[in-house]
């Protein structure tokens, strides 16, 4: 995420907002837009490359991220360190879900709970180590142990997978599966078979549609006010500075997401386009506050953030662990590398929405 008050930029002080004259969106542009590239190109072709040189040319690629930004004097630099990181952040992504494939079930609740501890651990240090007085770029720098962890993790920790079963104990009962494809056969395992033929990658993926549209629109709305709202939500009547004020929200709004993607065991939530429909909601609520600023306080738009997160964090979890008890094992590894498209595309059309809508309020007087 960036912060308003990270590069070294005039304010905007004729309008009604402290605006940036970089929006964050545009930054969001750059972050997202190489992730797109990937995830897009990844169901053609990314599964003949081996996961290895996968895992390390993410772990490469963010290291090169913070060492860009921390050292850079200009905004053209600090871009080109967000497209590393988006570059990492996508293939990342992509690789480890696709994964998933090969390890029992229960395995996406831990995948979730990690992506959403990940995002919480990244914001709450960012905003202690500069609360605590350290510059941003030796908090950069200091975040220069993680590529090297994920890449301990991945070639010393991780076990290799075994003739397990790979259903998990979520399919002991079998009524709870409900395929996404009639002829799916429970027998084959990934990559066992030969390779998916364009006719049943394009039947996987019209089986997944009706849970790609909720995440798309669920992350649209999220990305919306993230990018595009956040920071025009400012208070002028707290102690917190603007910088600050962004990122509490930027904080509270990875706690929802890091909690939501943590409550699988608890809660299962099969129509996840209700979650889509809350998330607008809440973006048209937010939007509207923006534009008439009528709420007294801070600590509503704090509330108001969390639960952001949640329906994000929600929508994440459930749609996977949706998508990985519903296919088959021969698809599975295909379906879940499709489906991680869906909250790229929907951030990557927030932002290009939030570009001009950013412009206009902050030439408001």
């Amino acid at each position: 995420q960036v912060d308003p008050d990270s590069t070294p930029t005039s304010h905007n002080s004729s309008s009604r907002f402290d605006c940036n004259p970089v929006s964050t969106a545009a930054v969001l542009l750059a972050d997202i837009l190489p992730t797109l590239v990937i995830k897009l190109l990844a169901p053609l072709g990314l599964h003949l490359l081996p996961y290895s040189p996968r895992v390390l040319t993410s772990g490469i690629c963010a290291a090169g991220s913070f060492l860009l930004v921390a050292f850079s004097h200009s905004v053209t630099i600090s871009l080109c360190g967000v497209v590393l990181a988006s570059i990492s952040s996508g293939l990342g992504e992509v690789t480890f879900l696709s994964l998933t494939a090969f390890y029992p079930r229960a395995v996406i609740s831990c995948w979730s709970s990690g992506t959403g501890g990940a995002g919480l651990l990244g914001a709450l240090s960012y905003l202690g180590l500069t609360q605590a007085g350290l510059s941003p770029q030796h908090t950069l720098l200091s975040m220069l142990g993680i590529p090297a962890l994920l890449l301990a993790s991945y070639f010393l920790l991780l076990t290799s997978p075994g003739p397990q079963d790979l259903r998990g104990e979520e399919d002991s009962d079998p009524s709870a599966r409900q395929p996404l494809i009639n002829n799916e056969s429970s027998e084959s395992k990934p990559g066992s078979g030969s390779p998916l033929s364009l006719q049943e990658r394009w039947t996987v993926f019209k089986g997944l549609l009706h849970y790609i549209v909720p995440l798309v629109l669920v992350y649209f709305a999220e990305y919306f006010i993230n990018q595009g709202l956040f920071e025009l939500l400012f208070f002028r009547n707290t102690f917190l500075t603007h910088a600050q004020q962004y990122r509490w929200y930027q904080m509270l709004y990875q706690a929802g997401v890091f909690a939501s993607r943590s409550s699988l065991r608890c809660c299962r939530i099969r129509h996840t386009w209700i979650l889509a429909l809350l998330q607008c909601l809440n973006l048209a609520f937010l939007l509207v506050d923006v534009w008439l600023s009528f709420l007294p306080s801070i600590y509503l738009v704090f509330l108001i953030i969390v639960y952001e997160g949640l329906l994000g964090g929600a929508a994440y979890v459930n749609t996977f662990h949706n998508i990985a008890v519903e296919t088959s094992d021969e698809h599975r590894e295909f379906a879940m590398a499709t489906a991680c498209i869906s909250d790229t595309l929907g951030i990557s059309l927030s932002g290009l929405l939030a570009l001009p809508l950013h412009d206009f309020l902050c030439q408001l007087s």
